[in-house]
């Protein structure tokens, strides 16, 4: 299938709720309004009740339950919010996916999320854009597995979702990825250029003329999340570090894998996007 195809297929594109549509944007105005945002939460029951499940989950340690919209824009601020947003709609949308293990796919999502907001804290760059671009960064897969289940059974039997090279494999036998997928998808929910961007080169963030600090970003998170999900060890971690990305951005292997929060918890995030 081609991408323009895929992205036009009506069974894979999920279609975001009106309220969603309506919150994103908001968001996306230059001064968008707190007490609208949690309004426009609040009129959606289901909604409200994700988006606190994973407000209140051990993954953003706050320092009091949250206990409506109000509070958890309050506490948790715009760009955390539009990611809780948007978590809660993507993990409503896609449902018993052929081929995909859905809850290591978030568990996965969630990883490369948080890995991408640290690493942004080390570049000051703006860490809630990069946690929602690491969130949504593989969504791509998903629409793949969902549009043409029997062209990517073949490439999951010789190379799983989440393997290292996945991008080559998908490239070698479509002619695009899961990031083109990604981006193409964002970019009909009109996410910010900076995010749509990101998405796309999130494989070769600093090829040609292309210099990505955000798509750079991404690249090492989920080079080091897919490295925790297949059990690399030291020699492997070594062996597979994507130096020349590392190099653009100014970090080295030990920066990557030294700046990790303290034991994060994903099961009561997990359980918001699975359940």
């Amino acid at each position: 299938m081609q991408l323009e195809a895929l992205l036009n297929y009506p069974r894979a594109l999920p279609t975001m709720p009106r309220s969603v549509s309506d919150l994103l944007a908001e968001m996306n105005k230059e001064d968008p309004s707190p007490k609208r945002v949690g309004d426009l939460i609040a009129r959606d029951p289901a909604l409200t009740t994700r988006v606190l499940r994973l407000s209140n989950s051990a993954f953003f340690r706050v320092s009091r339950k949250i206990g409506n919209a109000d509070e958890a824009v309050a506490l948790l601020g715009m760009t955390h919010v539009r990611s809780l947003v948007m978590a809660a709609a993507l993990g409503a949308s896609f449902k018993n996916i052929p081929g995909m293990d859905l809850k290591q796919f978030w568990r996965y999502s969630l990883r490369v999320a948080d890995i991408s907001r640290s690493l942004a804290g080390i570049l000051r760059q703006n860490e809630g854009n990069a946690f929602t671009a690491g969130l949504i960064h593989c969504i791509g897969e998903l629409v793949m597995h969902i549009a043409m289940p029997d062209e990517m059974m073949p490439i999951d039997m010789l190379t799983s979702p989440l393997d290292l090279q996945r991008g080559i494999a998908e490239q070698n036998a479509f002619g695009y990825t899961y990031a083109d997928v990604s981006a193409g998808m964002v970019e009909k929910w009109q996410f910010p250029r900076e995010m749509v961007s990101a998405l796309r080169h999130q494989i070769a963030p600093f090829e040609g003329e292309h210099y990505d600090t955000l798509g750079g970003i991404i690249h090492l998170a989920a080079w080091r999340a897919r490295a925790e999900e297949i059990h690399l060890d030291n020699n492997g971690l070594v062996a597979t570090f994507p130096d020349m990305v590392g190099l653009s951005l100014g970090l080295d292997l030990d920066s990557v894998l030294g700046k990790d929060p303290a034991e994060w918890s994903f099961s009561h995030a997990l359980g918001a996007f699975v359940d």
